[in-house]
């Protein structure tokens, strides 16, 4: 699918489940959640509301975690697929509820032991 009203925020697997079990502790709701078996990776599907800024990019991919902006392509299970070898939902969609990006990336952020809303200190700006 492409990206356009719903974005996507990439990671493995482990600290998907991490982030998962974090945002249940916190009675957040959770969205739909993709499993790519393959790859070890999850996806979170979230409302478009991350700032495009470098340091967050930075931020995330010293954490393997990416952001599927508007553009980008989100890979979904098929309907059709019997085999849940490539993809299949962890959380499936329910309703049209998407969590906000800024709730994933402060789960992340606390399962990766950072400060939730962290900022790079001026010192390590590049």
């Amino acid at each position: 699918m492409k990206a356009d009203h719903v974005w996507g925020i990439v990671m493995p697997a482990q600290l998907g489940q991490a982030v998962k079990v974090r945002m249940q502790q916190q009675d957040s709701d959770l969205g739909p959640i993709v499993s790519h078996p393959r790859s070890n990776r999850w996806t979170y599907l979230i409302r478009p509301d991350l700032p495009d800024e470098v340091r967050l990019f930075a931020e995330m991919f010293r954490l393997d975690v990416s952001v599927v902006r508007t553009g980008g392509t989100i890979a979904l299970p098929s309907p059709t697929d019997q085999c849940v070898e490539f993809r299949r939902w962890v959380e499936p969609p329910r309703c049209t509820f998407r969590p906000s990006g800024r709730v994933v990336l402060d789960a992340i952020r606390i399962c990766a032991g950072l400060p939730p809303h962290h900022s790079i200190a001026r010192s390590e700006r590049p």
